[in-house]
């Protein structure tokens, strides 16, 4: 299924498990990512992030909803990969500033 997503967030998306500069290029400056239980501040920590997880896990995500809720826009997404519990559904809430995203928040 194919769903409508800002193109901030399509662009996280389509970067995802492969690229952690085009992922870096979403966020705003002062970014912040929530993920696992540790907080990411600013663009060098949200790309070593990134880094961080593509070298320790294969996974693909393919969102499948999204909505509007309390000034965010939540996705879920189907997460397939080598981690133990995959497959999974996430919910990622993503505040966006102007055509960037300001926080992203990833929940189980």
């Amino acid at each position: 299924m194919s769903i409508n997503l800002p193109k901030p967030i399509d662009a996280y998306f389509a970067a995802d498990s492969g690229d952690s500069e085009a992922i870096a290029r979403c966020f705003t400056d002062n970014a912040i990512v929530k993920d696992e239980g540790n907080t990411h501040n600013g663009l060098a920590a949200i790309k070593q992030w990134k880094t961080d997880s593509i070298k320790k896990y294969t996974y693909k995500s393919e969102p499948f909803a999204a909505e509007e809720n309390d000034g965010k826009t939540v996705v879920t997404s189907r997460v397939t990969g080598n981690f133990p519990g995959s497959p999974v559904d996430l919910r990622y809430l993503f505040g966006l500033e102007g055509n960037k995203i300001a926080s992203l928040e990833i929940l189980p």
